[in-house]
């Protein structure tokens, strides 16, 4: 069995998508879409701009769901589908790309709500207030503990539970300095302050969800071809109403990757094909599910290789 996965953010980098592009009409087209849905040349930007205005929480994010949705048109030129896949799931703003591949979501739909999504988000906690953390070497429960020991009257909480090693806090700054001192002292090998803007996965999300909450019941959402592992509940859904609510509860909730990967190892997933920018996925998975096939569907030649 197989399942397709798709990046978040931190996996942008200039001029990713562009081989796509000039190989196959259709990952062009992907681009163009996304650009006339955004009302602007974001493939300017993301071809030939800058890596810090690229990072910049809303171009990021519509950006790599358009690298990612240019991978997967790539793959169905050549005769690669949906229908190759038992399951997919994404990180974070991947779980978009997700959808956006099973056919639950247009792509100009995608496109606009993740733009709408990281604008929120970006606005949601004033610049400087929020911060998170990579913690190293400690498992999920020890993190969730020590976060809600040393939060205080702020906010730090245990975000993306990445894989057994790695699990990231989010947070007030200083409550997120704080744990991530206090998870040193119990035994984590690094503790990470990432270059991020936001608290992302926060209860200081919240401004964001209702935003979202509003944008997602105006748009139209199918059943996905193949289920989608959700970020929050790590298990298979497939009904869009619960499909709307998730993606609202995954703006403040915990990204539960480490569950989600291992529970597809134990529905029979054999076949992790990582498909978009990056391969910061394939490196969480191959520490899940040491014994799975890894695949990166990121340029032309990944696709070929498949043709073998």
């Amino acid at each position: 069995m197989r399942a397709f996965v798709f990046p978040g953010q931190g996996a942008q980098t200039i001029g990713m998508g562009r081989e796509l592009a000039d190989a196959y009409p259709v990952a062009r087209e992907v681009f163009d879409q996304v650009d006339e849905a955004l009302g602007e040349k974001l493939t300017d930007l993301i071809w030939d701009g800058d890596i810090e205005t690229l990072t910049l929480t809303r171009n990021a994010q519509p950006a790599l769901m358009a690298t990612s949705m240019a991978a997967f048109r790539a793959l169905e030129a050549e005769g690669f589908g949906i229908q190759d896949a038992n399951y997919v799931a994404g990180h974070s703003l991947g779980e978009y790309s997700a959808l956006c591949a099973a056919g639950a979501l247009s792509l100009e739909d995608t496109a606009r709500l993740l733009r709408l999504r990281g604008q929120a988000m970006q606005e949601a906690v004033p610049v400087g207030e929020g911060a998170m953390a990579a913690i190293l070497g400690l498992d999920f429960a020890t993190v969730d503990r020590i976060a809600r020991e040393t939060a205080g009257d702020e906010v730090v909480q245990a975000a993306n539970d990445n894989d057994p090693a790695q699990v990231v806090i989010s947070g007030h700054k200083q409550a997120v300095e704080r744990a991530a001192a206090a998870m040193k002292e119990a035994g984590a090998k690094r503790a990470l302050m990432l270059p991020v803007s936001a608290p992302f996965h926060s209860v200081l999300m919240q401004p964001a969800a209702a935003v979202m909450a509003d944008a997602l019941a105006a748009v139209d959402i199918q059943a996905p071809a193949v289920p989608l592992i959700a970020n929050v509940r790590a298990e298979a859904v497939n009904d869009p109403g619960e499909i709307r609510r998730l993606l609202v509860e995954q703006v403040t909730g915990t990204v539960r990757w480490r569950e989600s990967v291992a529970n597809l190892s134990r529905a029979g997933v054999t076949e992790f094909w990582e498909i978009g920018a990056g391969k910061a996925l394939s490196g969480m998975i191959r520490r899940i599910a040491k014994e799975a096939e890894l695949r990166n569907i990121g340029v032309p030649a990944d696709i070929v290789a498949l043709r073998g």
